[in-house]
């Protein structure tokens, strides 16, 4: 279960933009999280498009609507996992790769920010209950490596 909110100024984002951010985006995450490519595990990603007036939104605290200014917000929330530094690097450099691409810049905006955030074991619910990574490791989504690694890292987490 992943959950990615891209915050924008209005009407930053067209359709099409959003339709490749979807994909792009929860890919971004996906093949890092499960390992490989694994379209039964796109089920299990949302991606939120939020937008807000540019009277709503500063940086540098000035308002977007007295100095304009191209500001993105990702958000990932994340099962409690094996998430090594590493693997988040590379989840924030393919976020920004995809919105290179989705918004034909060859390099980021400096006002494009990326939170990556770990929801702890027992803090996620789905399907009326609480849900664990756990659970879903034997799913069929994940490699065998990438289960492996999560299963390491969970029983870490209950040793400590």
């Amino acid at each position: 279960m992943t959950a990615i909110t891209v915050m924008t100024i209005e009407d930053r984002l067209s359709l099409d933009q959003r339709r490749l951010l979807a994909r792009t985006l929860t890919d971004a995450v996906l093949v890092p999280e499960v390992g490989q490519v694994a379209l039964a595990a796109r089920a299990g990603f949302q991606v939120h498009f939020v937008e807000r007036a540019a009277h709503r939104v500063a940086i540098g605290g000035v308002l977007a609507a007295d100095h304009p200014a191209d500001i993105i917000l990702i958000d990932i929330a994340v099962m409690q996992a094996a998430w090594p530094m590493m693997v988040r690097a590379q989840v924030i450099a393919n976020v920004y790769e995809a919105l290179a691409e989705a918004l034909e810049t060859a390099t980021p905006s400096p006002a494009w920010w990326v939170n990556f955030r770990m929801i702890e074991e027992g803090s996620w619910g789905s399907c009326g209950g609480t849900l664990s990574i756990l659970d879903l490791l034997d799913s069929g989504v994940f490699t065998p490596e990438r289960a492996s690694e999560i299963r390491v890292a969970m029983a870490s987490r209950d040793a400590a």
